[in-house]
């Protein structure tokens, strides 16, 4: 995967943690294209770049816990 790729993959991601619209682990892996085991990657990745992310079991979404701005 090249950096554009990357980059972009990490910014849809974002769009839908902010809209709180990604689904289970396996449903937003499927939506990105990615596996499981990528999925996690990425989600430390953000993690690392500060985000404070969280899982909502209700409404089976990601979701950050604190206002985060990918840059």
């Amino acid at each position: 995967m090249t950096f554009h790729e990357h980059r972009c993959l990490l910014q849809r991601m974002d769009a839908l943690i902010c809209r709180r619209a990604t689904g289970t682990a396996t449903d937003l892996a499927d939506r990105l294209d990615i596996s499981r085991a990528s999925l996690y990657r990425y989600l430390e990745h953000l993690r690392n770049a500060g985000a404070e992310i969280g899982y909502c079991r209700q409404r089976r979404s990601y979701f950050y816990e604190k206002e985060f701005s990918l840059k």
